[in-house]
């Protein structure tokens, strides 16, 4: 069986501003390849791989997933052979120019890209039995990594180092690593989810599928578009922090998560003498690509 050792993340302290203490749970450190809440969202579904007589591990994703890039990461880690259902048959023939599939299928991933179409039956239950007939007895993890498992994973984020703190911040995506931060999170700390998405109005039913507690509230000001959307204001926040703090950002998560959060603490959410954590959740593997896509409209690029 697979071993993974008690990992507490460093926490960094960045600020003092307003009478707020901001400081940064450095989970992008846990790993070089498995980072940040894909570390914890994997953690428990390989464990329960290895108890199951599965022939491959597959998952889901776009061409640019930090899920993707981390389950072929972990695949290559442990030995377990995994498959990666890509949204968009067009990067079929590209894929060796984007960064994070050459890194996928270089970690031994194997890669099938189907339409956009088809990507929409992903939970569909003939479709799964189809990948089943195909590949074999696989173990079928959901596009994100979010399952039970995965928020058991992410509940293990928070520990005794962290009980000090009234506030804790996390990027959201498909609502797992939330969950487990707002189920193992203190009575008296309050959680604050910044989603990457647009329209995330599903995001409070998902959440509530995985915890039963109410101490969560979602901001979703700051998606600055939508889902991978950027603009020039937030390229050069995350320039600026990784200027001022040593700490790189990705711009699709943790960028817009802490552009939120400072706006917050300029604008007087916080009241005195709170100290508020955030955490850093990894996925700094896509900025290759965001630079990629920068570069072709002659934007300044992430650092």
């Amino acid at each position: 069986m697979i071993q993974f050792p008690e990992i507490n993340s460093k926490i960094q302290f960045l600020k003092k501003e307003k009478e707020v203490e901001l400081h940064l749970l450095r989970e992008d450190l846990i790993h070089p390849t498995i980072s940040g809440n894909k570390f914890r969202k994997l953690k428990y579904n390989l464990i329960e791989f290895t108890k199951g007589n599965y022939s491959a591990l597959l998952t889901f994703g776009g061409a640019y997933s930090n899920h993707i890039s981390a389950t072929a990461a972990a695949g290559k880690e442990f030995k377990i052979p995994t498959i990666g259902i890509i949204r968009g048959e067009e990067f079929e023939l590209k894929f060796p120019e984007n960064p994070t599939l050459k890194f996928a299928k270089n970690c031994g991933m194997k890669l099938k890209f189907i339409s956009r179409e088809q990507y929409k039956n992903k939970t569909n239950p003939d479709f799964l039995d189809q990948l089943k007939s195909e590949f074999g007895e696989i173990y079928i993890l959901p596009e994100g990594g979010t399952n039970h498992l995965a928020v058991e994973g992410c509940e293990e984020i928070l520990n005794q180092q962290t009980k000090e703190f009234d506030y804790i911040c996390c990027a959201v995506g498909t609502g797992g690593t939330i969950s487990g931060i707002i189920n193992s999170a203190k009575k008296h700390q309050k959680i604050i989810g910044f989603p990457a998405l647009k329209d995330s109005d599903f995001l409070n039913d998902e959440i509530k599928n995985w915890t039963g507690r109410s101490n969560f509230m979602l901001v979703s000001d700051y998606h600055f578009g939508g889902y991978a959307k950027v603009n020039p204001e937030l390229i050069d926040f995350i320039n600026e922090f990784k200027d001022q703090f040593d700490v790189t950002l990705d711009a699709v998560y943790t960028g817009k998560m802490m552009f939120g959060l400072d706006q917050l603490i300029k604008n007087g959410f916080f009241s005195s003498n709170t100290k508020v954590l955030a955490v850093h959740t990894g996925g700094i593997q896509g900025n290759e690509g965001m630079n990629q896509k920068l570069n072709k409209r002659n934007k300044t690029l992430i650092l």
